[in-house]
């Protein structure tokens, strides 16, 4: 636990009582503060009760009086669509709103950092698509090498459940835009950008508020290195703003897919091989093509982003390509399941967006598809020029028919449920082709979560393959 540090003796009120508000509370209570929490939720608030935990109603008057600041959980709207109730009555109070990702920034190093030969360093990665991959990549690459290193934030662990850093250690934060939009401090050591594709644009208030959101890590975060996907304007965007002249390497670009040229620090893939150059000479080289857990396009951009991080903190090439070949992916993004006949199951179901879902399918070359669920606002116009891999799609989720009506150009069949979609995929799918669970819809209309739907597609090709 990290305990927080600068509110010793004074009453910290904590909304939200989820895995995040929970740690919040025990972690300020550790630093010497005063935790009061609340929640819309009754259940949570008896939960919270019963563990010893303070509670205060938030939504009565005069409940920020002796209040230092709030910290709000992640899931918790607070601008858009409309101001959460709680936390504007904390603005009329002029009581700071923060959350656990401040927190920890404020609270991470100590007065022990002193005696360490090597200071902690923390490297914070945020994007639309990747970000969890890149992270756990990243993670991945340190400790193959021997550093030792934890993993928080969006993934893993929450940022104050995490142990208190030792001699030379790396924390690796994967953060959201909810995560990223509130924080009041955020100070990584590296900072990366993966890409910006449209999505929690409610909560945002649309695109602009979203990239907002996003760009605050680097803007306000003061990185001593920048690692950013420029194969959207916003990335090289946040470059441009970041350099100081071509040459400056503090920022270094990355790439799926085109050569970067110039004398800064670029690293990119062309044909499956990720290419470093450095002052418009490469200086490393490594084959992508052959390595499993980390297949296409993205899953290339994603690797080039933490090979570029790893090579930051001193990481040499080949110590990084080793670890590739031994990365074995996330659950439930580009996760090979099972391999039967010649046919290759593969459960992407993280795909919760059009642009994840048209990255996956642009990564085999003959897909069984299998896709629905709850659709995100702007439809699913931008798949269709990614749609040429695509044999036949089987639909899934309420909203079936209106999916499968809007795949133009492609052979679509409702299946409604899971099993009927797999059963039907494997029972068409030939030798050489993957049946690819790609959703580009959230999966709330049939289960809790995208984990949960891609449990179920693997239960069901189970089921399938006897």
């Amino acid at each position: 636990m990290i305990p927080v540090q600068g509110y010793a003796g004074q009453t910290v009120a904590v909304l939200g009582l989820g895995r995040t508000g929970r740690a919040t509370a025990a972690a300020l209570e550790e630093g010497g503060a005063i935790a009061v929490v609340w929640d819309d939720s009754a259940v949570a608030r008896d939960a919270a009760e019963d563990d010893g935990l303070l509670l205060r109603d938030l939504t009565k008057a005069g409940a920020f009086e002796d209040v230092a600041c709030l910290i709000v959980s992640p899931g918790i709207p607070h601008l858009y669509p409309a101001p959460n109730p709680i936390i504007a009555a904390a603005w009329d109070a002029d009581v700071p709103v923060d959350n656990d990702i401040g927190l920890f920034f404020q609270s991470f190093a100590t007065s022990e950092w002193e005696g360490f030969d090597t200071s902690p360093r923390v490297i914070a990665v945020t994007g639309s698509n990747g970000k969890s991959t890149t992270a756990a990549l990243i993670h991945h690459i340190l400790v193959e090498n021997g550093r030792p290193a934890q993993l928080a934030g969006n993934i893993g662990r929450g940022v104050l459940d995490i142990e208190p850093a030792h001699d030379g250690e790396v924390v690796v934060l994967e953060l959201s835009s909810y995560q990223t939009d509130l924080a009041r401090s955020m100070t990584p050591d590296v900072a990366v950008f993966t890409n910006l594709t449209p999505d929690h644009l409610d909560r945002h208030a649309g695109l602009g508020g979203y990239f907002a959101a996003k760009r605050r890590l680097f803007a306000e975060g003061g990185p001593d290195r920048a690692v950013i996907g420029v194969d959207e304007p916003e990335g090289r965007y946040i470059a441009n703003q970041l350099i100081e002249g071509p040459a400056d390497d503090r920022v270094i670009r990355v790439s799926s897919g085109q050569k970067l040229t110039g004398q800064g620090w670029n690293v990119f893939v062309r044909k499956g091989f990720l290419a470093e150059h450095r002052k418009g000479r490469q200086v490393a080289s490594i084959d992508l093509r052959s390595v499993t857990g980390l297949p296409g396009a993205h899953n290339h951009q994603n690797a080039c982003a933490a090979y570029a991080a790893c090579r930051t903190l001193g990481l040499g090439p080949k110590g990084i390509e080793l670890a590739f070949k031994s990365y074995p992916g996330l659950p439930h993004r580009s996760q090979v399941i099972a391999e039967k006949g010649g046919v290759t199951f593969v459960n992407d179901s993280k795909a919760t967006n059009v642009d994840s879902a048209a990255k996956a399918l642009q990564a085999f070359p003959k897909i069984r598809w299998i896709c629905g669920g709850l659709q995100k606002e702007g439809g699913l116009e931008g798949l269709l020029p990614h749609l040429d891999h695509v044999v036949k799609a089987y639909v899934i989720g309420r909203e079936a028919a209106d999916f499968a009506r809007q795949l133009v150009g492609v052979d679509a069949e409702v299946c409604m449920s899971m099993g009927t979609a797999v059963a039907k995929a494997t029972a068409d799918a030939v030798s050489g082709e993957v049946v690819l669970l790609a959703p580009a819809a959230a999966s709330f209309d049939q289960y809790d979560s995208f984990e949960k739907r891609g449990d179920d597609f693997i239960a069901c090709v189970k089921d399938a393959l006897g």
